[in-house]
């Protein structure tokens, strides 16, 4: 992305972040105790691991020595740090201060991105980054989080353009998603096409690709951070291995995610 891209891509980054901000900033106690769609964790470990990530995000981009002892941590407990630095976080700060926190975080990753040079490259717990496809990453992440912290609210969120960056790096993880499952991935691309709420068609892929993916951008972003099941979603598949991917698909790092069940009530 171009120096310009990556801007704007920090613009939506606040901007999601500040969305999130609203629904959680006048939240009583049993507010941020309500359980989320995520196992065992709350609206305050929702905040909490964002407020983490974005921590070791700053590290990353200002200290890579730093950081390299975070990712030496977690290796030594692949399994469960994310959920022990989150715990960490809810277990010794109180919400307010949480949210402070968090605010904090936010500005200080946005100060730092912003600064960086001109084809910066970060490490990262998989390949190093630049400040676009961080940021990228930082929005899709709090935009996930942020559709637990809603469903737990009951709120309905309206679907904005700055999805189509969660599409994009949902699109571009592909292969990953095999990966982390030991799986080969196809060698051909997929075409995918996603209609957004605006009604602009966001495109990826040769138009002539046997495998093709079709759906709203929403449900797509749904379905790429594992916060709905495919069954619940308008989102096809023609071909096998296109329809195998959607089974598999994640736009996250780490280990190959739980996903969630389909509703019960279809």
């Amino acid at each position: 992305m171009s120096d310009a891209a990556a801007v704007s891509v920090l613009d939506d980054l606040r901007e999601e972040s500040e969305e999130l901000d609203a629904l959680v900033a006048g939240l009583s106690g049993e507010g941020w105790s309500l359980p989320t769609p995520a196992e065992r964790w709350t609206v305050a470990h929702q905040i909490a691991h964002l407020t983490w990530t974005d921590e070791v995000t700053v590290l990353s981009v200002t200290d890579a020595d730093a950081f390299a002892g975070e990712v030496g941590t977690a290796m030594a407990d692949p399994d469960s740090f994310v959920d022990r630095a989150a715990g960490e976080l809810v277990g010794t700060l109180a919400p307010d201060a949480l949210l402070d926190r968090w605010r904090d975080g936010r500005r200080r990753l946005q100060e730092a991105l912003r600064a960086a040079a001109p084809g910066s490259r970060f490490p990262w717990y998989g390949p190093p980054m630049g400040v676009a496809s961080m940021a990228t990453a930082r929005l899709m992440e709090t935009w996930a989080h942020g559709q637990d912290v809603a469903d737990a609210l009951g709120v309905t969120r309206a679907p904005t353009s700055r999805l189509r960056h969660v599409a994009r790096i949902g699109v571009r993880a592909r292969d990953y998603a095999y990966f982390v499952r030991g799986m080969k991935a196809p060698e051909e691309e997929f075409r995918v096409e996603l209609a957004a709420p605006d009604g602009e068609l966001i495109a990826y892929g040769p138009e002539g690709a046997p495998q093709r993916v079709t759906g709203p951008l929403y449900d797509f972003c749904l379905l790429v951070t594992q916060r709905a099941h495919r069954a619940d979603l308008a989102v096809r598949a023609v071909g096998a291995d296109a329809g195998q991917w959607l089974d598999i698909a994640q736009a996250f790092a780490g280990p190959a995610g739980p996903g969630r069940p389909a509703r019960e009530d279809r």
